[in-house]
This record gives C-alpha cells, sequence and structure tokens, in this order.
C-alpha cells in the first residue's frame, strides 16, 4: 500500500527506483526508435520479479517474446517507459486506508521479490476500519501469486465472496 519508501526497503521490499532508473534514462530520447525492443535482460527482469526466478522455461519463452512484441517500435518504448515511471514515482496510499471500510482479503507469497511479507504484516494493520482485514500468506507464492499458485488464489477468492456476497451494497 506504501509507495518504494524507505521504511518498505527496510522490511525487504524492492527499491523501484533503482530496479526501473536505469530503464527510464536509456529510453528517454526525442529521438524516432522505430527498431526499439527491449532486450532479453530486461524482459528476464519482469519475468523473474512477477513469475520467480525459477519460472518454468516454457512460460518464461512466452513472455519473453510477448514482451518484446508488445513493447517495440517507438510506440512500445514510450509505454514501456511510462510504465517504469509509474512504478518508480507513484504515491502511497498508506494515509487513504483508514477510509477502507468493505472487507479486506490480502494474499501475499512468501516468495514475493517486490513486496515483503514483513510488509504485508505491518500495511494490513492500517484497515482499521474494515470488518474484516485479513492476510493470507501463501508458501513460495510469487508475486504474480494466480500464476505461481492460482488454486490456492481461486479458493481463498471462492470463500472471500461467497462470505459477502449477499450484502448489499
Amino acid at each position: 500500500m506504501d509507495y518504494e519508501s524507505e521504511r518498505t526497503r527496510k522490511l525487504g521490499c524492492w527499491d523501484g527506483a533503482a530496479a526501473c532508473t536505469p530503464s527510464i534514462n536509456e529510453w528517454t530520447t526525442s529521438s524516432p526508435t522505430p527498431d526499439f525492443e527491449p532486450s532479453a535482460d530486461y524482459a528476464n527482469f519482469l519475468i523473474d520479479i512477477g513469475f520467480g526466478k525459477d519460472c518454468d522455461a516454457s512460460a518464461r519463452d512466452f513472455w519473453v517474446k510477448t514482451i518484446k512484441e508488445n513493447y517495440k517500435g517507438d510506440d512500445g518504448r514510450q509505454r514501456a517507459r511510462m510504465a517504469a515511471i509509474n512504478l518508480r514515482e507513484r504515491d502511497g496510499l498508506l494515509v487513504r486506508l483508514f477510509d477502507v471500510r468493505c472487507p479486506v482479503l490480502w494474499l501475499h507469497g512468501t516468495a514475493d521479490a517486490v513486496y515483503s511479507v514483513a510488509n504485508a504484516e505491518e500495511e494490513i494493520k492500517l484497515f482499521v476500519n474494515s470488518e474484516d482485514a485479513r492476510l493470507v500468506t501463501v508458501p513460495d507464492g510469487q508475486h504474480f501469486l494466480s500464476f505461481s499458485h492460482p488454486e490456492v488464489v481461486d479458493g481463498h477468492l471462492v470463500e472471500f465472496v461467497g462470505k459477502y456476497k449477499d450484502r448489499s451494497a
């Protein structure tokens, strides 16, 4: 819920500025880049932080190809740059959590390379006006938890929605 702050880095979360700034700098240009294609290193960085370093080779190959195709050319470079800037510069939501009244289910993988379980444990406590704010950790779950553990995610979501489905808005 926080931005990429010193507090989150002390809790073992990623350093968004350090991770994104080199690509932002490399992709900042006024010159047309019709032949731009993100590097395999960049694609693998995204895969490593989202799917995990042990991502299945066929899934990795698919995503390297997809990332390169999606972000090719001048338009792709600009979109990739904007996405990286958004990650590096985003604001936090901590001061807004007081106003959340709805139930909250936070599923968090223990192998998340971006945000730590320690951070999730601190931030779930900030939903002070939610009638039910729960953190569920998933052993070996990655940042893209619904990819690494779809059955676990699906089970928790079905249970959560089933519990609250008959409530009026």
